[in-house]
């Protein structure tokens, strides 16, 4: 309920009249206006207002009254305000992050009725968006995880094949520094942003090099002179938040009696007791106050933009109090001190596994393929941060050339940029070349067929060239078709070895064409040529702020169909990540930036919540970014423990197993295999392709022999000598099949005796003696058999000559017997 300010100043005017205007105002929602219609008509773009204008002279400001070229200015006070001038302002405006509001004093000159000075300062409530300590921590802790990940899968093992192919699969920090990067050069475009957004970018400064060190700021400062630019010349796009004052000077010294409304006249009336009251309580105010107020926040540094501002580059940059005119210096230092980083880590990481192999704490031969070649791992590394930080420094360099800062400056930005440029361009083409030698480009004339579909409902067509056209191709229906071309390349020798398993290659381009598939190693070539037509709309583009965008949105969506149909990772996480998710967030990013053009004029709440759209796009796209570097630090872990039987947690093995598997499909990059052919529908069928015959006690049989020897033996001489046994079984056993005995039980054998021999129940009794000649009888000649006293003795072969008299019949399996039946006949037998 106060409004507390403070001014000190100079001035070389030498007498001069002051008129001083206090305006406080809030960015609100349409539906907190409608309560008040007055206050909805003064404030139709939803922003609620009071002023306070005052006569310094009436305020007791002694200083300004008037104002004396030599006279330093002291100006402070405490001013109470009734609830009645803050009835506008909703509860929401404590609560909501980053909520926009500006405290402004304006000093006008009585002779000429202009404005000479003014003072902003930003109304914050103390909740943001922006929390660099914390968010920007997590973010660069995930990140190191990722380069630990990333690097252990380059550095384990002795085979440089099997290293790349691992090291594919591992998560790039390349990819990471793109995410972070795209989220923050967002805020490079010439647009008017919305404070939740500037606030939300800042957590990804960092990634960028623009940290704020007040040291560096300050060697920048005297390395740069007093030319440090204007901030309103390139890069800052206007804003609508800070009005010009017009309206203020117009109710200033235009005021007259006659009003044609009452209400016209109610609010001028209430004007004038507003500043009277503003007056008084000034002018009651003790002059020694002025030494013992208090300052909160800090002004801002030479260079940075008025409190309010965030339009353009410059205002994205308020956020860390670096000045554009600083920018280029500052991510250059910043990038420096990484390169000094790595170099000092590889060789610690050197001297250290050396003493601990000395110490006999780790094996000898542990990492022995690094520690050998420890210095082309230290080159390659500094060679991959040049990959890794192309776009942010080309970007700045062309960034500073755009600003009329110091030629020192410009000089550095000049060597830097030909450095990237000339020099990653030269060593991509260097590395194509290296492989397109030895063959030749082709075009051919080709066709583009269309075929109208629909995807989510949506009528679409699905576009496929007439050279990939297959036999499951053929059924296909298309529209229409146009004339196209096709280049492909011929090598002269069809069995070159691959860019993949060709280890000279890799140990000399394998920072550049690891990642990425054996048919699509080249792409590293044409993402630097799209990340450097990035950074030139980025900079170069900077004044025309919708030719920026526009052009942009044009590139990347060119940008977007062309990366999805190469698909050029190796890794599916990596196309998943830099292909789809990132390709969508840098569209959808430009496509809703278009509303912060300032001639669009939106109300501040409508891109506000525009931004917080946005905030949700690569709010999302960071939590799967965070998510993918766990899961890549797993699959690292499969990756090192590879030649190991056991792994912890033991539940894991199966999963690495499974991972192992996949990474040999990954490497092979080869089409899917055609679908198999539809079955032929199963109809009923029988046949027996063969039988496998076991041995049966009628193999000692020599006349059964010679039958299975004899072809005709079984269709001729079978049927003539066992006529009765083939009677008996015409209806079961097929033409030419063999006919086995008969079993004969126990009670068959007496009784075919007795009925034979009658005088045998005579002489005996009716009992037999165990030693008699036993007689068989069957549909056959009856055979006389004498028992054995011996057991073992049944064992004996039977005589040729009996074993040609017993009959066979057919056999329990051709009666159609039960196995229950069967079981009891050869029982019997």
């Amino acid at each position: 309920m106060t409004v507390l300010f403070h001014l000190v100043g100079a001035t070389n005017i030498k007498n001069e009249s002051l008129m001083s205007c206090i305006s406080v105002s809030l960015h609100v929602r349409r539906e907190s206006l409608k309560k008040s219609p007055s206050l909805a008509e003064i404030f139709p773009d939803g922003e609620a207002r009071f002023d306070l204008t005052f006569n310094p002279c009436n305020a007791n400001i002694a200083s300004l009254c008037p104002m004396k070229g030599g006279v330093p200015i002291q100006a402070s006070g405490i001013i109470p305000i009734a609830p009645s001038d803050v009835s506008g302002f909703p509860k929401l405006a404590f609560t909501i992050p980053d909520f926009e509001g500006q405290a402004i004093i304006r000093i006008f000159a009585n002779s000429t009725r202009r404005e000479i000075a003014c003072y902003s300062a930003v109304v914050t409530n103390g909740a943001s968006f922006s929390h660099p300590e914390a968010v920007g921590s997590i973010l660069g802790i995930f990140t190191v995880v990722a380069v630990i990940a990333s690097f252990t899968t380059a550095i384990y093992g002795s085979s440089i094949t099997t290293i790349r192919k691992h090291y594919a699969h591992s998560l790039s920090i390349f990819v990471v520094f793109s995410v972070f990067q795209h989220i923050y050069f967002s805020g490079a475009l010439s647009l008017n942003w919305p404070s939740v957004l500037v606030a939300f970018w800042s957590n990804y400064a960092w990634s960028g090099g623009i940290i704020y060190g007040h040291s560096m700021q300050n060697s920048i400062n005297q390395f740069l002179g007093e030319n440090k630019g204007n901030a309103s010349m390139v890069g800052a796009a206007g804003s609508s938040s800070i009005s010009s004052g017009d309206s203020i000077i117009h109710s200033i010294y235009k005021r007259t009696a006659a009003r044609i409304y009452v209400r016209d006249l109610m609010f001028d009336f209430e004007d004038i007791l507003l500043s009277r009251r503003a007056e008084h309580a000034l002018a009651k105010r003790a002059p020694s106050s002025n030494t013992t107020n208090q300052w909160f926040g800090s002004p801002v540094a030479p260079g940075l933009p008025l409190p309010g501002n965030f339009s353009g580059f410059a205002g994205t940059l308020s956020q860390e109090s670096v000045p554009q005119s600083n920018v280029f210096m500052t991510g250059f230092l910043w990038y420096l001190i990484v390169i000094f980083i790595v170099v000092v880590v590889m060789i610690v990481l050197k001297g250290s596994l050396e003493a601990l192999s000395s110490a006999n704490l780790i094996r000898k031969d542990r990492l022995s393929f690094y520690r050998a070649h420890w210095l082309s791992y230290t080159g390659i590394a500094v060679l991959r941060t040049f990959v890794i930080g192309f776009f942010a420094m080309v970007f700045l360099a062309m960034f500073q050339f755009t600003l009329p800062g110091s030629a020192g400056a410009k000089a550095i930005a000049a060597i830097v940029f030909v450095t990237f440029l000339g020099g990653l361009g030269t060593v991509a083409a260097f590395a194509c070349y290296c492989r397109l030698r030895f063959g030749h480009y082709q075009s051919e004339p080709d066709r583009l067929n269309f075929e109208r579909k629909k995807v989510w409902g949506i009528p679409w067509f699905d576009a496929l060239r007439e050279s990939q056209r297959n036999e499951k191709d053929a059924s296909r229906i298309f529209s229409f078709s146009v004339p196209w071309w096709r280049i492909h390349f011929i090598d002269d020798d069809p069995h070159r070895t691959p860019a993949h398993e060709d280890e000279g290659y890799i140990s000399k381009f394998g920072w550049l064409a690891a990642r990425f598939r054996r048919t699509r190693w080249w792409f590293f070539a044409v993402w630097l040529g799209y990340e450097f037509i990035r950074a030139c709309f980025y900079a170069a583009a900077q004044t025309n702020p919708m030719a920026q965008v526009f052009g942009l949105l044009v590139v990347e969506i060119v940008a977007l169909i062309a990366i999805i149909a190469c698909k050029p990772f190796e890794s599916s996480r990596l196309n998943a990540l830099m292909v789809y998710l990132l390709g969508f967030s840098k569209v959808a990013t430009l496509a809703l930036s278009v509303a912060f053009d300032v001639r669009f004029n939106l109300n501040r709440i409508t891109t506000t919540a525009i931004g917080v759209v946005i905030i949700v796009i690569q709010g999302v796209l960071t939590i799967t970014l965070l998510i993918f570097i766990v899961v890549g630090a797993i699959s690292s872990y499969f990756s090192i423990t590879r030649n190991r039987e056991e792994i912890r947690p033991k539940s894991w093995l199966p999963l690495r197993d499974k991972y192992l598997e996949q990474l040999d499909k990954k490497t092979a990059d080869l089409p899917p295999p055609p679908p198999p052919e539809p079955a032929p529908p199963v109809e009923p069928y029988f046949s027996i392709n063969t039988i496998k015959r076991v041995p049966k006690i009628a193999d000692e049989d020599p006349e059964f022999v010679t039958d299975l020897a004899d072809p005709t033996g079984s269709k001729v001489s079978v049927r003539r000598s066992r006529a009765n046994s083939i009677a008996s079984s015409q209806g079961t056993v097929p033409f030419g099949g063999y006919v086995h005995r008969t079993s004969w039980n126990t009670s068959q054998i007496w009784s075919t005796e007795d009925s034979r021999n009658p005088d045998n129940q005579s002489r005996t009794g009716g009992s037999r003696s165990s030693n008699a000649p036993l007689v068989v009888a069957g549909p056959g000649p009856a055979i006389a058999m004498t028992p054995l006293k011996d057991p073992k003795e049944y064992q004996q072969p039977v005589a040729p000559s009996a074993a040609a008299a017993i009959p066979r019949g057919p056999s329990p399996l051709s009666r159609g017997d039960s196995p229950q039946r069967q079981q009891r006949v050869g029982a019997s037998d």
